[in-house]
């Protein structure tokens, strides 16, 4: 397998063409701001996170997605891998918030401007909780964080009970996005979430989150269920895929397809980063993975 160079910038500029939003901007005029601070999410991830933690936002992500009704007089400030840096320096923010997977594209960018930037870590369940508690603790909002984390531990808990004892099934995940496609490895946010539900990821030993894909090597792991992720542009991704497994042979050889367990994953559920639709995932995780319950 080769390990896959350039993710974050694959993934998001996909995500970016797909989520650009035709709003015309509005003018921030919100009140009653914690502290008078002037805080902007850039990711749509981050946006629903701030909306749980009850936190005002002058800007938000330009978005395909409906954002939270919270937020509906916020400043739109371009797509996350490359925000309006005019607006977002016209609204003279306190704080801008991206996430640690873009720092690499995003640094040099807000450097030469002279910007600060805080970069939160949602690549996996326990980074995202962390970053959770920490917000709340610095906005005031501990009881809204602590709910979050619980609420999520509770789901997880009852999974775990759930298939104790059950021979784990092994699942191959492969992230699509227009015109290519990865393959997930246990430290991707997926993949977290593949093993938190009692799955065994048939790629193991790596350090990365992703790994370029190659047919051969995959059909000799024979993975029991293949989990297709589409983002970007989820429709035509969903297409490509059934493209490549009609055309390409080697996947009918695979035991997933053969036992018709390939099952495409919900991108409102199944984010590139960890997001507040995690219990949910679990849940429909665990229906694919354990069907018989």
């Amino acid at each position: 397998m080769k390990k896959a160079i350039g993710l974050a910038s694959m993934l998001f500029l996909a995500m970016a063409a797909g989520c650009s939003s035709g709003k015309d901007q509005a003018t921030a005029h919100q009140t009653d701001r914690q502290d008078g601070d002037r805080i902007v999410a850039t990711t749509v991830a981050l946006t629903e996170i701030m909306d749980t933690l009850e936190i005002d936002l002058v800007g938000v992500p330009s978005s395909y997605k409906d954002l939270p009704e919270r937020y509906v007089d916020a400043t739109e400030v371009g797509n996350p891998m490359n925000p309006d840096m005019e607006t977002l320096l016209s609204l003279k923010p306190t704080e801008i918030f991206s996430v640690t997977t873009l720092k690499y594209d995003l640094q040099e960018m807000f450097d030469v401007r002279g910007i600060d930037m805080t970069y939160i870590n949602l690549e996996s369940i326990d980074a995202m909780h962390k970053e959770i508690l920490r917000l709340g603790e610095k906005y005031n909002r501990t009881e809204q964080a602590e709910a979050v984390v619980a609420r999520f531990e509770e789901k997880a808990s009852e999974i775990e009970k759930a298939v104790e004892g059950k021979d784990k099934p092994t699942v191959l995940i492969l992230m699509g996005i227009p015109g290519s496609y990865l393959v997930a490895t246990e430290h991707s946010y997926i993949g977290d979430l593949v093993k938190r539900s009692g799955g065994m990821n048939v790629i193991t030993g790596e350090d990365v989150e992703f790994l370029s894909s190659n047919t051969e090597y995959l059909q000799q792991a024979n993975p029991d269920i293949i989990l297709r992720a589409a983002h970007g542009m989820p429709e035509q991704v969903v297409q490509m895929f059934d493209e490549e497994f009609q055309s390409n042979d080697v996947w009918k050889h695979f035991s997933a397809v053969k036992n018709g367990r390939v099952y495409d994953l919900e991108e409102t559920l199944f984010g590139t980063t960890g997001n507040l639709a995690a219990p949910e995932a679990l849940v429909e995780l665990q229906k694919m993975l354990y069907p018989e319950q």
